[in-house]
């Protein structure tokens, strides 16, 4: 591997950073609990509760278009301006505070809603305040941690989203099956009571556990280098959208070949997200109409197998670690979206409750890997002195697929895939093997202290 030998301004180059221990890393991430909670339960949830209030299946990558639409626009502006942010609360921690506050606002209001308006705008409210904390809390990650924790740091993430979306989804059968409440209550809008109360438990965790992080682990104080280079640069927001653009055009090689996968991988996930419940109320249930109690049978069975598989990926998360060190995160991911695509191929030809935790195996390994390993490459790809920039341009990769899948999936639901949620599942299989394809030839590249990159396997 060849390094450039050129020099950078002092402002720009790496500033060391002290060794954290394992504990601080853990409660630096905890608010990624508060912050998957939220997401476990729309994913296991939103498209029931438009089910709920009279929504077409067909239309639900319409309707679930808040996350992806906000996520392409707040990402990327959030990261670039959190860049260039000084205050006494430091760079990032505001926007986890406002963020926090948008998200808690929006979970405690959605399990409230009459009508399919009412739960689109809230979930718009809810996706802007995720979206606001989310990019600024992965670039704390590469400001906090040397390179060499930061894959600890990445992966405890992805611990942490196992673990969320573990308790998230399991939440409601925990109400129904512990705590004795009858899944078929019900309020005029054929919201389930056991669907609202999680949803208020949401709302705490999103606000406290991000308030414990900054305060347990607060970000260290700019550096006179760090202050002048945010000094240096320009202000406003029509700078911003210039270094976005600037960004996209210098990128290194790695993270484009990242965007092919991301295409596959995150319109994949959409799907499944959106048609999960259904095609377990089909292959198991029988119905898919959600006024039945065989739906919310379905969706209770779905929270279960959820709430399986990410608390096998949060057991798996740490052991990635050492793979990825031994045989590179590119080639760990590649072989965990395989096993991810088997998982969902399979997964419709499950006729009994039971059957479901098989696939959910592979599927769990997938979205294990999906939350650590691509970060692991990205942060080593990339200048440090533009991470929250280009975290932002990732996320984008992120949220186009699902535009995408909301653009496409309505003209060939019925035409192609016979109106089935099934054949949506096998859809996203298929779409996991392309990613695991893209990715396996992605080689390392780590970014230097004078902003070349060096090149190579991991």
């Amino acid at each position: 591997m060849v390094q450039s030998t050129g020099t950078r301004p002092a402002h720009e180059r790496v500033i060391p950073r002290p060794h954290v221990s394992v504990l601080r890393i853990l409660e630096m991430n905890l608010g990624f609990l508060g912050l998957q909670f939220s997401f476990g339960l729309q994913q296991g949830n939103m498209s029931p509760i438009y089910s709920y209030l009279g929504a077409n299946e067909a239309a639900l990558p319409i309707l679930t278009l808040a996350g992806p639409m906000t996520g392409l626009i707040v990402q990327p502006i959030i990261g670039a301006l959190s860049d260039k942010t000084k205050s006494r609360w430091g760079r990032r921690t505001p926007y986890f505070i406002f963020g926090a506050i948008l998200c808690s606002l929006g979970l405690f209001f959605m399990p409230l809603s009459s009508s399919i308006l009412m739960a689109a705008s809230l979930l718009w409210i809810l996706d802007a305040g995720n979206n606001i904390t989310m990019e600024p809390y992965r670039a704390y990650v590469s400001d906090r941690l040397e390179p060499e924790q930061r894959q600890l740091g990445f992966l405890t993430q992805s611990a942490f989203t196992g673990l969320a979306q573990m308790l998230a989804f399991l939440s409601p059968s925990f109400m129904v099956y512990v705590l004795g409440m009858n899944m078929n209550a019900i309020d005029s809008h054929n919201i389930p009571y056991v669907t609202r109360y999680a949803f208020m438990i949401g709302a705490f965790l999103s606000l406290t556990t991000i308030l414990w992080s900054i305060l347990r682990v607060p970000e260290l104080p700019l550096t006179p280098e760090e202050e002048a280079a945010i000094d240096a640069k320009p202000k406003g927001f029509l700078p911003v959208f210039k270094e976005i653009w600037q960004a996209i055009l210098e990128m290194p090689i790695a993270m484009r070949k990242l965007a092919v996968m991301s295409l596959f991988q995150w319109y994949a996930m959409a799907a499944y997200w959106a048609y999960v419940v259904y095609s377990i109320g089909h292959s198991v249930f029988g119905t898919s109409d959600a006024v039945t109690d065989g739906f919310r049978s379905a969706v209770l069975a779905n929270g279960e197998m959820a709430a399986f598989y990410n608390g096998l990926g949060f057991l798996l998360a740490f052991a990635m670690v050492p793979l990825a060190k031994r045989f590179g995160a590119h080639r760990i991911h590649a072989f965990c979206l395989i096993l991810a695509g088997i998982g969902m191929f399979s997964l419709p030809f499950a006729s009994e409750k039971w059957m479901l935790f098989i696939p959910a195996i592979g599927i769990g390994i997938g979205w294990a890997s999906i939350m650590g390993n691509p970060y692991i490459i990205l942060a080593n790809a990339i200048p440090p002195d533009r991470t929250g920039v280009y975290m932002g341009i990732f996320n984008m990769m992120i949220v186009i697929p699902m535009l995408l899948l909301a653009a496409t999936l309505p003209f060939y639901y019925e035409p192609l895939l016979g109106g089935d949620a099934r054949n949506v599942l096998r859809l996203c299989g298929i779409c996991m093997f392309c990613a695991a394809a893209a990715v396996w030839w992605v080689k390392t590249e780590v970014a230097t202290a004078d902003g070349a990159a060096m090149s190579g396997e991991e």
